[in-house]
């Protein structure tokens, strides 16, 4: 058996353990308050003329919940940036790759914010938009706005593949417990493999909800984002993972 000794945990790397658990929190608050709690209830599902009047009655609620868009994606590019400190040591160049998958993943939900502040302009009546007629514009809303779920969709598998990299620098390092690595390596692979299926075979969505894409792997980075934020990286794990 050959056993290969990994450098000492540093400062920087707890501090960015930290940061990165924070973060990992910090993402669940903002898509619930942002997806679930502010933009869904003015989302009238089949219903363009419905929705634009809910938009139109709380512009200041809809703009909250882009704004609580942005911020995810901010708040996910100090998480790569966090993470990358921590596995640096470990693997420099999957440390990386997991930040570029998460980055992409970061941009799609700008793209996202993009296609709901058109929805709003579109609605409120714009002097320009004067000469189109208000159930037309209603439906061209309502497009951008399903458009923030392929945003989702096709980031989803980035969002999946940096998991699934970060999950496999958790079981080598030893940073974490080794079961809950293994499940976050499993949880993630899932994400990856509904996520491709679900774009070729939009029929997926029938066997399986689209919810149990990514909760499984959600649940796993709550649970170390908690575990971050109490226990830190764990030093004594660290010379065994490699084992």
């Amino acid at each position: 058996m050959i056993r290969i000794t990994m450098g000492q945990i540093d400062q920087s790397q707890q501090t960015a353990a930290k940061i990165a658990g924070i973060s990992f929190l910090l993402s669940m608050v903002i898509v619930v308050l942002a997806n679930y709690l502010l933009l869904s209830p003015l989302v009238v599902p089949r219903d363009a003329t419905e929705t634009a009047r809910n938009i139109v009655a709380h512009p200041t609620q809809f703009r909250i919940a882009v704004t609580g868009f942005l911020f995810y994606s901010l708040n996910s590019i100090v998480l790569l940036a966090a993470l990358y400190v921590v596995f640096k040591p470990i693997n420099q160049g999957l440390a990386l790759l997991g930040s570029l998958f998460r980055l992409v993943f970061a941009m799609l939900w700008l793209l996202s914010c993009l296609n709901l502040l058109s929805a709003l302009r579109l609605v409120t009546g714009a002097g320009y938009l004067q000469t189109f007629e208000p159930e037309r514009l209603q439906v061209l809303a309502r497009v951008n706005i399903a458009g923030t779920f392929d945003d989702y969709y096709v980031g989803l598998p980035f969002f999946g593949l940096a998991a699934t990299v970060w999950a496999w620098l958790w079981l080598k390092s030893g940073y974490i417990p080794r079961k809950l690595s293994i499940f976050g390596v499993i949880a993630s692979a899932w994400c990856v493999f509904s996520a491709f299926v679900f774009l070729i075979f939009p029929g997926f969505q029938k066997p399986v909800n689209p919810y149990w894409f990514d909760s499984p792997m959600a649940l796993f980075e709550l649970i170390v984002g908690v575990w971050l934020l109490l226990k830190g990286l764990c030093p004594s794990g660290a010379d065994a993972a490699a084992r």
